[in-house]
């Protein structure tokens, strides 16, 4: 289903004429550097490709003939390789081998139309490499030391020697009428019709994490995983044709690629994400769920907004609502690449789903803070050091699924939450936005209650704001701890730390070995408040909350991991009600 959906996916990029998918028997790879040679094959310069992109180099992109599956032995490309193969020059101290890899690929180049001025001119200069004139190039010394791509080009032309119409023409109609003898032919699996089976897939790069050198996700190379003696031809453990191995291959590389604006990076999980057929949800779709660029902060905004009018005023057109949406998440495993998720639906039903998304995590929050949280900011909340390869292993995954398919969010989410918060002892915008999602979502599945949470305890709805009517325990003490705190604060201005740092793990888990030391503690700092009014007006709201939990019953002994949620939830709710400006007073409201 997988292999099938990029096959087709190519199929239709690859009938657009402005498409940037390489076609069949080429793809497109970055090459730094460009020997440049006239039409009698006279070497010229070397040109450096290479821009700046903030602090690094980036070499320009070129459609090249495919390239060979590297292994341990030696196999050259054509027309283009490393500086190795390309010139014969030994930058690793292995001049032997370098030799029998600049022998490979001078014999291929005998694969090309000698009639083209272009593979003339590189054969003419192959004969004759003028080593003496090269070390003269500002690029020589980089060359030898990192043993980069080289490829050719005519003085006289603009694209690269592979590029030009008649090598082009040639290297196309040569794929289809030579056929590898070590290939045989069957049934592909993907297209349904004979072909040549591909023994070895081309390899997948641009999977966080993976091997640069690529991965595959079709891969045999140990006993356990192959089947009827087949070990010597891996493919046919999984037959898929030449043709559609290329197409998928070559998709899901354009879409994990640097410039591409149809992946996002959700965890330990690169995803990529395209429809069957165009659709502007393409291109929106990353900056529903992507941390928005520092070129274009309000991304995020924008597409959201856009997303809410959409669907809640029906404004969808009827063909994009129906349109099928793939959404594909691929993770490292040593040398191959394991498939996360994988889910499909219509670009309505997504559409609806990252909607009710940001309406779950909706939270009070400072004006400074961005009003939609990307996935991204989510998750890092809950990585030890905020960074992202911090966040637990399949936390980003389960998360993202949980989105899109409109299940309850994983419980792992709101345990890596609370446990963060804990452990840094900050009620986070993101964080409490996350706790309230999980704990309603979980609310409104109560054959998901496996989070800790008893189910005797009265299970409310979290608002978005704080929540005068909520009876949970958890709920109460958080905004107690709060109010205690802000008590603390106000009897003691510039104070470093408060009881938050000291008391907010044990308060938030076991209440009843603190708050009663708390509460009394309360007292003297009540009497420090120089401002009265503030002091009577913190008394009360201390005395509001103590007697309703009197009313329950008092200070429990432990709250189990859903009212640790609460608690902090409560928490941030009333901080953010301390932090909110007063209403302006209507004109002739008495002052």
């Amino acid at each position: 289903m997988i292999l099938q959906e990029l096959a087709r996916y190519y199929d239709r990029k690859g009938s657009d004429p402005d498409s940037a998918l390489a076609p069949e028997g080429f793809e497109t790879k970055e090459i730094p550097f460009v020997i440049l040679l006239d039409p009698t094959g006279e070497y010229r310069q070397i040109e450096d490709t290479r821009t700046m992109e903030g602090k690094k180099k980036r070499a320009r992109s070129f459609l090249v003939p495919q390239g060979v599956k590297k292994t341990s032995g030696v196999a050259a490309n054509l027309l283009w390789d490393t500086a190795e193969y390309v010139l014969g020059v030994d930058t690793k101290g292995k001049p032997d081998r370098v030799q029998q890899q600049h022998e490979a690929f001078r014999i291929r180049l005998g694969e090309l139309p000698s009639q083209d001025a272009g593979v003339r001119a590189v054969a003419d200069f192959m004969r004759r490499i003028p080593l003496e004139r090269l070390e003269e190039s500002p690029s020589w010394k980089e060359i030898q030391e990192t043993n980069p791509n080289l490829s050719f080009q005519l003085t006289t032309d603009t694209v690269l020697v592979c590029e030009r119409d008649e090598v082009v023409a040639a290297l196309q109609v040569g794929s289809e009428e030579n056929e590898d003898p070590n290939l045989t032919r069957g049934v592909c699996l993907i297209r349904g019709e004979e072909a040549e089976i591909e023994r070895l897939h081309p390899a997948i790069k641009g999977v966080w994490g993976a091997q640069t050198s690529g991965a595959n996700i079709v891969s045999f190379n140990l006993r356990s995983f192959e089947s009827y003696g087949k070990e010597q031809k891996q493919g046919e453990n999984a037959p898929v044709g030449k043709p559609a191995s290329f197409a998928y291959t070559t998709a899901l590389n354009h879409l994990l690629g640097k410039n591409s604006k149809q992946r996002i990076q959700v965890g330990d999980a690169s995803t990529v994400f395209w429809a069957e057929k165009e659709s502007p949800f393409e291109g929106t779709f990353a900056s529903l769920l992507n941390e928005p660029s520092k070129d274009d902060p309000d991304a995020n905004t924008r597409a959201v907004e856009a997303l809410y009018k959409s669907v809640q005023q029906g404004s969808l057109n009827i063909n994009e609502e129906n349109t099928r949406f793939f959404v594909l998440g691929l993770a490292p495993n040593a040398a191959r690449i394991s498939i996360r998720f994988w889910m499909t639906g219509t670009v309505r039903e997504f559409s609806k789903r990252i909607v009710d998304h940001f309406n779950a995590i909706e939270i009070d929050h400072a004006p400074y803070e961005p009003r939609y949280l990307s996935l991204f900011r989510l998750l890092v909340s809950t990585a030890m050091q905020g960074k992202a390869e911090n966040i637990p292993p399949n936390l980003g995954g389960d998360t993202m699924r949980a989105i899109l398919t409109g299940l309850p969010y994983p419980e792992t989410l709101l345990a890596a939450a609370v446990r963060r918060i804990r452990s840094e002892r900050e009620v986070t915008y993101p964080r409490a936005a996350l706790i309230k999602a999980c704990l309603n979502q979980t609310n409104r599945n109560p054959t998901n209650l496996r989070s800790g949470t008893d189910n005797s305890t009265q299970q409310e709805d979290l608002q978005v704001s704080l929540d005068l009517t909520n009876t949970n325990i958890g709920y109460r003490l958080g905004r107690l701890f709060a109010v205690l705190e802000k008590v603390q604060e106000e009897a003691n201005p510039g104070l470093n730390a408060t009881i938050r740092d000291r008391f907010y793990g044990a308060a938030s888990s076991t209440p009843v070995s603190v708050f009663s030391t708390l509460l009394k503690l309360s007292k003297h700092h009540l009497a420090k408040i120089e401002t009265r009014g503030c002091a009577v007006n913190l008394e009360k709201l201390l005395q509001e909350i103590t007697d309703a939990i009197d009313g329950c019953l008092g200070f429990p002994p432990h709250l189990m991991l859903a009212d640790q949620g609460r608690f902090a939830i409560g928490y941030y709710h009333q901080k953010q009600a301390f932090y909110a400006k007063k209403p302006e007073p209507a004109e002739g409201d008495q002052q």
